[in-house]
């Protein structure tokens, strides 16, 4: 059994949701209470599992990307697909309020300004004087909990997200992962992710030229 407290959820609500290249699909978002690090995280119900393996995404937050389209991190993109795939076989998206790999957004964009003076993002995180990756999937695991998921495929190009996940008792079967979104200025960052943490990108396609 694990070792933290149980979530309960606390409302469902559905919402609409429309995407700007014309793509639209209905979720159920549901909050809850007793997450251990007391923030709002969200979980989005989308399609119909009808007894397979729900798919699911641990999605972290990002402001600038998620809405305003900032082409420096492929995050915004991610959303958009894993909606979709989500959607189109079951399961459920978690929006979880983890800004910049939970250091915060003012100290994401002081990381960008590092970045922009030739530091990775994950130097750049530890020049701040912060973690490279502050992000802990407790509450994740209590918010699955608490939607009676015990056994999910993840869609995730981050080993990290499985580990955390398994070791906290759930039953990742498949780490499922997600496209490839290059632009001219995320190039670097997404090598950075595979050659620091071992994401799931192919590194040959991510050149700089």
């Amino acid at each position: 059994m694990p070792d933290y407290p149980a979530a309960t959820q606390r409302s469902r609500v559905r919402v609409p949701l429309r995407f700007h290249d014309g793509y639209g699909v209905d979720a159920e978002l549901v909050t809850f209470h007793g997450l251990t690090d007391g923030r709002e995280h969200v979980a989005m119900v989308l399609g119909d599992p009808a007894g397979a393996t729900p798919l699911v995404r641990l999605h972290s937050e990002c402001l600038t990307g998620d809405a305003f389209g900032s082409a420096r991190c492929d995050c915004g993109p991610q959303l958009r697909e894993a909606v979709e795939q989500i959607a189109e076989r079951g399961g459920v998206l978690l929006y979880l309020r983890q800004e910049g790999r939970g250091i915060g957004l003012y100290n994401k964009l002081d990381a960008y300004a590092l970045q922009d003076e030739g530091l990775d993002t994950y130097a750049a995180n530890t020049a701040l004087g912060l973690p490279e990756d502050a992000r802990d999937y407790t509450a994740a695991a209590q918010m699955l909990t608490a939607l009676g998921i015990t056994e999910l495929d993840l869609l995730s190009n981050n080993p990290d997200k499985a580990e955390q996940l398994r070791a906290l008792g759930v039953d990742v079967r498949l780490r499922v992962p997600t496209g490839v979104f290059t632009t001219a200025h995320n190039v670097l960052y997404l090598r950075a992710k595979v050659l620091q943490t071992q994401h799931t990108l192919p590194l040959a396609e991510l050149t700089a030229g």
